[in-house]
């Protein structure tokens, strides 16, 4: 008796056959209690990068490099100047706006630090093909946005020596603590108040970052 398997089932099967394999290639392959990662198959994954820097890998980019990686591979989403398509946001433009009735969050105008630029689009760009690009694509890519928000010198070359320092205008946007009080708020047993009749909502739809 034969047991169907859904195409989905099956790439998914393929995928994850293709993916240990190349993992096995790359490394000895060494999982499960009483083996230790070795360092070749923990480099794999080990791709994150802090908001100071730290795991940012050598390389370089520059602008003009990034500006031909981007109509290639980016275009076609965040548009031909990163003006974004359709529901696909920008990527420049919005500083000052955030507190507005119209925020735009955008890589100029929300995000605090730099590095983290150049971990999302290495971890998850372009959106179909992630982790495809090179590091120096990433910087170069890195290089381009940056520019796009008036926070990178289009002649100048970026690596992980200068990009920490790169001062994102919504740095100090965020906080790192609550600094709401500590009361404590049981769960109300007997003789609570009535929960209020919600009969209606406002919705806010005339900016599209916003739906």
């Amino acid at each position: 008796m034969s047991r169907w398997i859904s195409p989905a089932r099956v790439v998914v099967l393929l995928l994850t056959t293709v993916c240990l394999s190349g993992i096995a290639a790359a490394g000895e392959m060494r999982t499960g209690p009483g083996h230790v990662v070795s360092e070749s198959v923990l480099a794999i994954w080990d791709i994150d990068v802090r908001s100071d820097g730290k795991g940012l890998p050598s390389g370089q980019g520059s602008v003009e490099q990034g500006e031909e990686i981007y109509a290639g591979k980016c275009a076609a989403c965040h548009g031909d100047f990163g003006e974004g398509v359709g529901r696909v946001p920008g990527l420049f433009g919005g500083v000052g706006s955030l507190a507005s009735e119209t925020p735009s969050r955008r890589v100029g105008s929300l995000w605090p630090y730099a590095p983290t630029l150049f971990d999302y689009i290495k971890r998850t760009m372009p959106f179909g093909d992630a982790q495809s690009l090179s590091d120096d694509e990433t910087w170069s890519l890195t290089a381009y946005v940056l520019n796009m928000n008036e926070l990178w010198e289009e002649d100048a070359v970026l690596n992980k020596d200068n990009l920490p320092g790169v001062q994102m205008p919504n740095q100090r946007g965020f906080i790192s603590e609550d600094p709401r009080p500590d009361v404590a708020n049981p769960r109300c047993m007997r003789d609570c108040k009535a929960l209020p009749n919600v009969v209606t909502r406002a919705v806010l739809i005339s900016n599209p970052e916003n739906q």
